[in-house]
């Protein structure tokens, strides 16, 4: 909704009853915030405005602001925090989390997806269709993202995490945040910007002139000023030490992966019978069961050899190439198997340690490492696809990095949709199958480069 700018209408002090009415609006909206937290966030004292202006799309919006920040908008009649107030209150709304670089996106206007979700180790919030939820990135529980679900928490589940899941309101870096800190004048020892400039002026940190009637502009600045030289950030306000907190990474559990078989078109005379249609999906053990038990149904164990199957007319049309059509009539038992689980299509279920189940069509993919030369011949390890197996890009990095002592770099995987790769000077493909193998106990079979290590004795 500030992904543009946006024209403002008014800008007004509020008034004491006015006040009232918003903390009874707040209490109302927000009933998991005690009387001291809405006393907090509209407190009876400081200065609070009220603006009301017009979003790039003509959405009448009002803003309150508490003390130059943006703590809650208001649109038809509905109230919502920004990501300011939820700095503050980081469990006010039921949180999602995602990858850091989808934040780009996300202030360019763009909705929240369900596949650039991450799912943590309790599962994902149970929320409603349009019930109003925040985002945050992996390893940061402040969020920076407010939006309205675009569907139930078990409508996400069962979509396999695809489509869209949130309708985005209002993200951190949009127009609606103010970039920095702030300096009110008004609470400093100067009151006035006139009387700052002119102290300024006498002690020769600038030189101010009055370029046009009644307006006074800086015209120098003295750079190597003891004041300025001098000049130190202060340290962090409590409001941005909360954003740090809860940074603490849940320990990692590799998702338990079953391969599983969707029913084609193609075989679904061969499945019918046992009340699967087109779409059913299987586990390996199931098919098997289905085909023996259809064979020896049909009469089609052959009697002099219990070994062979003999084909009929929809066995030939499920598992037998137009070539074989006429010339194949009996079949191995392992044979007939292996043939039917290839003609079904693929798809596999994750669960994660205190999860539901998630099915995704189609073969999962390994973790990929590869070996790449960059500039001055410099051998570099990138590795792909870390995040269909729940791991996360920016802390596999973080790892690598003091494992290796090697600068590691997180970007988008060339090819891959909201995909991110991991890069790491040199060869270190030993590390990596030491923390992928040993530490996170992933299954070799479901990541591919490790033989690419460097031999022993030889230079990474």
């Amino acid at each position: 909704m500030f992904a543009k700018a946006f024209r403002v209408k008014s800008n007004t002090a509020i008034k004491g009853s006015d006040r009232r009415k918003l903390r009874a609006d707040v209490t109302t909206a927000f009933p998991t915030l005690g009387a001291d937290q809405v006393s907090a966030l509209v407190p009876g004292k400081e200065e609070l405005n009220t603006v009301k202006l017009y979003a790039h799309r003509g959405d009448a919006v009002t803003v309150y602001v508490c003390g130059g920040n943006p703590i809650l908008f208001e649109l038809e009649k509905n109230l919502y925090p920004t990501v300011y107030t939820l700095w503050s209150y980081p469990d006010l709304l039921p949180t999602f989390t995602t990858w850091p670089l989808v934040l780009e996106k996300l202030v360019g206007g763009a909705d929240s997806m369900l596949p650039a979700l991450v799912v943590p180790p309790a599962g994902l919030p149970q929320v409603q269709k349009g019930d109003l939820c925040a985002i945050a990135l992996v390893g940061n529980r402040a969020p920076v993202a407010i939006g309205v679900a675009a569907m139930s928490t078990a409508e996400m589940l069962t979509s396999g995490l695809k489509g869209r899941g949130f309708s985005m309101l209002h993200t951190y870096r949009d127009h609606l945040c103010p970039e920095g800190r702030q300096l009110d004048v008004k609470k400093s020892s100067y009151k006035k910007l006139s009387k700052f400039l002119q102290q300024m002026q006498q002690e020769q940190v600038i030189q101010v002139e009055e370029l046009s009637r009644g307006v006074e502009s800086i015209v120098a600045v003295d750079w190597k000023h003891p004041r300025i030289t001098s000049f130190v950030i202060p340290e962090p306000s409590p409001t941005s030490q909360t954003i740090q907190e809860g940074s603490r990474e849940q320990p990692y559990h590799p998702p338990d992966i079953k391969p599983l078989y969707c029913v084609p078109a193609s075989m679904t005379l061969l499945f019918q019978e046992s009340g699967y249609k087109k779409g059913s999906v299987l586990e390996g053990a199931e098919v098997r069961m289905i085909i023996i038990n259809y064979a020896k149904k049909n009469d089609l164990v052959d009697a002099d050899n219990k070994n062979l199957v003999k084909l009929d007319p929809i066995l030939c049309d499920c598992i037998l190439a137009k070539n074989e059509q006429h010339t194949v009539m009996k079949l191995p038992w392992d044979s007939l198997l292996t043939r039917c689980l290839e003609r079904l299509q693929p798809a596999y279920q994750l669960t994660f340690p205190g999860q539901e189940p998630i099915m995704k069509k189609g073969k999962i993919c390994p973790i990929d490492i590869t070996l790449a030369q960059r500039a001055s011949n410099k051998k570099v390890t990138v590795v792909r696809n870390l995040e269909a197996y729940g791991l996360d890009p920016y802390s596999v990095a973080a790892v690598l990095q003091q494992r290796c002592q090697a600068s590691t770099t997180v970007a988008p995987a060339p090819g891959a949709r909201d995909g991110l790769q991991v890069q790491i000077q040199g060869n270190q493909i030993h590390h990596l199958s030491r923390l992928l193998l040993e530490d996170y106990q992933l299954p070799r079979k479901h990541i591919q480069g490790l033989e690419k290590a460097p031999k022993p004795g030889k230079k990474k």
